[in-house]
């Protein structure tokens, strides 16, 4: 929580051992609305200019924009302060390198290392950083203008929901020739008109402007606008799993590309709707961060998690919440119908899921005894996935159990084409974590 575990003291130190990891140069740092996000930001900066980093100032910027901003000014790392989805009284920071792709696993244990070590080096008086000036947006506004020409005159609704994507995602629609009507557009860290994640129970007041008005499309984004979610000309949401399915189908169909990347949490309507269309799924760890990766290593032509973090490589390898949601009208536009109606070849499944807690230290021998009892109490596997806790897939859906990586918690997800199926399946594996985590 701001100002209570995340103290401006260790913001500095933060920033401090981001600027050794870095090895100074310059970065470039934006912030979404929330109230902390001044505080958050000087402390954090503070440290970087310590450590003799050099700060280019973006201002009030979508995580995206930043991302791409930290390789259009060629800077060394940027960074977001934000929580993204999460409540307002959440902050952090999130940093990217120079090829906008958020820092690893791997290289953020590195930053927490040097967090606690007693040896940061610090310059001289004359070697320290400063802020160089302060940037705009124009070429990550210009990136997305670009991305593709809207030919139909889109009748669009637009709630950022008070966060990052206020200023800049009515701007870029003009830009592209749609009627624009927007709710909850106003910057405010409180978050006044919803939640900062897009839900559809939070997205009333957008479904009713969609329907009074008659637009075409209603656009929603989270606190920081790496995510998006629509809302169907009928004014009801458009479910998430099933819209990036059809559009993942639409991009390997359009680019004779044959791979996608999803975590391994996705629904297997995705794996349908890319087979149908010639291409392969490839199956990752949860998280954008992972996803990234993937597709650099398989040459994916897209990835994305059902939450509406999409990732877009022929231009930049960050979740990307306006580019995605401009990206999906043009294929719908293409596909010469309608956003409900896009979605309407998509294979419906049913998904259940549940969690069990489980004591932290307890989770790598339930895990171990997970992969081998799961498999033989599903029965009827075909495929069993390990990178990201156990997957089994069988004829008409398939069945996770995964550790939490936050949380004293493992997680249960089961899918089937048969809700009762689902249902079956999901209470089984309930009660097999709970066994497993009691001996």
């Amino acid at each position: 929580m701001a100002n209570v575990e995340l103290t401006p003291t260790l913001l500095a130190r933060i920033g401090l051992a981001v600027a050794n990891y870095a090895q100074g140069g310059l970065f470039v740092v934006g912030h979404d609305t929330r109230t902390s996000s001044q505080l958050v930001e000087s402390a954090f900066v503070s440290g970087l200019i310590s450590g003799g980093c050099d700060i280019l100032e973006l201002g009030l910027a979508p995580t995206p924009a930043i991302a791409y901003q930290t390789r259009s000014l060629s800077a060394r790392s940027g960074a977001s302060i934000t929580a993204s989805h999460n409540p307002p009284e959440y902050n952090g920071v999130k940093l990217f390198n120079s090829d906008t792709m958020a820092y690893s696993d791997e290289q953020q244990t590195e930053v927490d290392g040097l967090v606690q070590s007693e040896t940061l080096a610090r310059p001289k008086w004359s070697g320290v950083g400063g802020v160089v000036g302060s940037a705009g947006l124009n070429e990550y506004t210009s990136m997305v203008v670009k991305s593709t020409e809207l030919r139909r005159g889109w009748k669009v609704a637009i709630d950022p929901g008070c966060g990052a994507t206020c200023y800049l995602a009515p701007v870029i629609f003009r830009m592209l020739g749609c009627k624009v009507f927007t709710v909850n557009a106003q910057p405010d860290g409180f978050f006044p008109g919803r939640s900062p994640e897009p839900t559809p129970s939070s997205l009333t007041d957008l479904c009713g402007l969609v329907k009074e008005l008659r637009c075409d499309v209603g656009i929603a984004y989270d606190g920081d606008g790496d995510r998006m979610t629509l809302v169907g000309e009928d004014g009801s949401t458009v479910p998430p799993d099933r819209l990036l399915a059809a559009y993942a189908g639409y991009v390997v169909a359009k680019e004779k590309s044959s791979r996608v990347v999803v975590h391994v949490d996705t629904s297997v309507c995705v794996d349908k709707m890319v087979e149908a269309a010639g291409g392969q799924v490839v199956r990752t760890k949860v998280g954008d961060v992972n996803i990234a990766q993937a597709i650099r290593v398989e040459k994916a032509v897209f990835g994305g998690e059902p939450v509406g973090a999409w990732i877009h490589p022929n231009h930049h390898l960050c979740p990307d919440g306006i580019l995605s949601s401009v990206l999906a009208l043009k294929a719908v536009e293409d596909a010469g119908g309608t956003v409900s109606g896009f979605t309407a070849k998509v294979p419906v499944f049913h998904v259940f899921r549940g969690k069990v807690e489980c004591p932290n230290n307890v989770k790598p021998r339930v895990m171990e005894r997970v992969a081998s009892e799961l498999p033989r109490l599903i029965g009827d596997t075909r495929t069993v996935t390990t990178v990201d806790g156990v997957r089994v897939d069988t004829a008409d859906g398939w069945v996770l159990i995964r550790p939490s990586g936050t949380e004293p918690l493992v997680r249960v997800t089961a899918e089937s084409i048969e809700a009762r199926v689902a249902e079956k399946n999901l209470a089984e594996a309930l009660e097999l974590v709970r066994r497993l985590s009691k001996e």
